[in-house]
């Protein structure tokens, strides 16, 4: 996972030490932003919601959880690292060149 983690770096997110952690907590207005912007819907989603707080100078703050690990995860460690990292690389340039917009204004 530290090749991942770098990407997160390199391409979408600084500052954050875990990306892929399960728990996101958001205020109303924020997640109404945040989620209509949304491109992603595979394991990488909370990057690009990261990409696009940051993008909208919405505050990110880490909270140290306990978590205990359950079997039974539907990763496949290849194959799904290759996906990861091919969508990172697509939520850095597709905004970038504009392929996809972050709709800042406020909803109606």
């Amino acid at each position: 996972m530290h090749g991942f983690h770098f990407l997160v770096w390199f391409l979408c997110v600084r500052g954050v030490q875990d990306t892929q952690c399960g728990f996101k907590l958001f205020t109303r207005s924020a997640a109404r932003l945040l989620f209509r912007t949304v491109h992603i819907d595979r394991w990488a989603f909370d990057v690009e919601l990261l990409y696009i707080a940051r993008c909208l100078h919405i505050p990110i703050v880490e909270v140290a959880v306990n978590w205990q690990e359950i079997e039974g995860s539907k990763m496949v460690p290849f194959w799904s690292w290759l996906q990861m990292g091919r969508d990172l690389l697509l939520i850095r340039l597709r905004y970038l060149f504009g392929f996809w917009r972050i709709k800042a204004e406020k909803p109606n």
